[in-house]
């Protein structure tokens, strides 16, 4: 074990026993200090000059979280082997508890496991060669490689829960010791350090939350593998299995070290229809690249964009919406206000593109899909602005679309606004329906049982954005819909650190109220 933390450890223990041992000394000769003749302030023979309980109490949960800390900090680690990987569990006092693994050089993922004042921290140091040619050599071996990396993933867990016990207990008595001299302090101090650990013990098994294996939050490259988390369906029907989830993560992590150029393709669970959902581009010619990329990676069947995808709507700007076909999958577009209605006569003769407007509902990816275009066009200022009436009346025309679909027997799965204010107006017609306009997401669940989702700026702003202090990120999201009942199963949030790519991060969500194996059932507004 490095040196480095025995030295730090040393230093502070040092200064800390020095500090303490100076506030005993001071105690202990202003207690023994005797009276002068006409001394008013000195201490009477009742009262004594003894410090206060609370001050006592105090010094001594002071003595002992120093204690812990410095016990975890000199042995508080464990280095175990997961599968063919060697790794480092270590716990940390935290404010917020969790669990973070960290994949040097891929990147990181945090997960909401418990609440608690200590975080488990898993470093994957390397993936071994011996173990992994053997596993090479011999590909059954694979076939219990899920159970290998539960069992030692549960061995490494009982090592580093009694070495941070021994380790927090020991280090309490041992600072205690070296700042009273009494052994019963010092025992005492052992005794507070052990409640205190039981007391985060329960803290952590009350708050412990087996689902957040399926809710990671990603960073670094890792951020591109969905796959390291499951498809959606199992999300729905196999997240209180905690450990078997585990071992499927820590082995698709050993997947992705054995990928040389690029990372594995997420491979879709073919009960699962995709969607991404794009809107507000702004002209940005960077997004194409993007959007194009999540479709090979997430194996996407629908892409839907809620509008802006210009900037002013002249014809001038046409040739940009090209590389639309050429994507991969479906389009579905509707007008936002900086789209005119020369952008969507454009889009409407593009391949591979549907534009809705005023209700109108297609069947495409296998999903029925309505749409309403934005009533007002802001770029052109010869018409004043309409406002948020505008907007609201169009939404009640889409919803009224909406309604005449529903009672025609072909109900629509998805609808599609631009304005938020627009896609409100249709809670109660529809399961799901998706806005954007304002440049950040939004999830709310409304009134009448429509979830409504706002995605934020796709183009970052677009590229007006360069000329604010700090580039606007990327954002999009997959959308995963159950094939047979068409209904959000889950979602990742792709967010990108603006123009520059310089960071990534996905994040995966559940609808509230799924539970273990539950069949979603069908929702119908009339």
């Amino acid at each position: 074990m490095p040196r480095e933390p025995f030295r730090a450890a040393a230093a502070v223990l040092a200064g800390v026993t020095a500090a303490a041992g100076a506030v005993v000394r001071t105690l202990r000769h202003h207690r023994s200090r005797p009276a002068a003749p006409g001394d008013s302030s000195a201490p009477t023979p009742s009262l004594g000059s003894a410090p206060h309980p609370y001050a006592r109490a105090l010094g001594l949960v002071a003595v002992v979280v120093f204690g812990a800390w410095l016990g975890l900090l000199i042995v508080g680690s464990v280095r175990t082997p997961v599968g063919p990987m060697d790794t480092t569990m270590t716990l940390r006092p935290s404010l917020t508890g969790g669990t973070k693994i960290n994949v040097a050089p891929l990147g990181a993922l945090e997960l909401d496991s418990h609440i608690a004042p200590v975080r488990l921290d898993v470093d994957v140091d390397r993936l071994d060669p011996v173990r992994s040619e053997a596993l090479v050599q011999h590909p059954e071996r694979l076939s219990g490689l899920q159970q290998e990396v539960t069992d030692d993933v549960s061995t490494g867990a009982r090592d580093l829960a009694l070495r941070s016990c021994t380790a927090v207990v020991s280090g309490a008595t041992a600072l205690g010791l070296a700042v009273y001299r009494r052994p019963r302090r010092a025992l005492a101090a052992g005794g507070l350090a052990l409640a205190l650990l039981a007391a985060s013990g329960v803290s952590v098994y009350a708050t412990w939350n087996p689902k957040s294996v399926l809710e990671p939050k990603f960073s670094g490259l890792l951020s591109s593998a969905p796959s390291v988390v499951g498809d959606a369906r199992s999300i729905v029907t196999d997240f209180d299995v905690y450990q078997r989830e585990l071992a499927r993560l820590v082995t698709n992590v050993t997947k992705l070290y054995d990928a040389t150029s690029t990372l594995p393709v997420y491979r879709p669970d073919p009960a699962t229809l995709r969607v991404l959902h794009v809107s507000d581009i702004h002209l940005n010619p960077a997004s194409w690249q993007i959007i194009g990329s999540l479709v090979r990676q997430y194996d996407i069947d629908v892409i839907i964009d809620s509008g802006d995808t210009m900037d002013h709507g002249s014809a001038v700007e046409n040739g940009f919406l090209d590389p639309i076909s050429d994507l991969g999958a479906p389009y579905v577009w509707v007008r936002g206000n900086h789209d005119s209605r020369i952008t969507q006569m454009y889009l409407e003769r593009l391949k591979n593109v549907h534009v809705l407007d005023d209700g109108r509902a297609v069947d495409v990816g296998g999903l029925r899909v309505a749409g309403m275009g934005d009533p007002q066009f802001t770029p052109d200022r010869s018409q004043p602005a309409q406002g948020a009436a505008a907007e609201r009346l169009a939404g009640m025309r889409l919803a009224s679309a909406l309604r005449y679909q529903e009672q025609a027997g072909t109900p629509v799965d998805i609808a599609v606004t631009h304005e938020p204010d627009a896609a409100r107006e249709t809670d109660g017609t529809v399961p799901l329906v998706l806005a954007g306009h304002v440049h950040h997401r939004q999830n709310e669940l409304m009134r009448f049982g429509t979830r409504l989702k706002v995605e934020g700026s796709t183009g970052g702003g677009g590229l007006r954005a360069l000329q604010n202090k700090k580039p606007e990120k990327v954002r999009a999201s997959v959308l995963y819909l159950d094939r047979a009942s068409r209904r959000l199963q889950a979602w990742d949030e792709i967010t990108l650190g603006g123009l520059g790519l310089t960071t990534a991060e996905v994040s995966r969500h559940l609808p509230e109220g799924n539970q273990p194996g539950a069949t979603p059932s069908p929702i119908r507004f009339g």
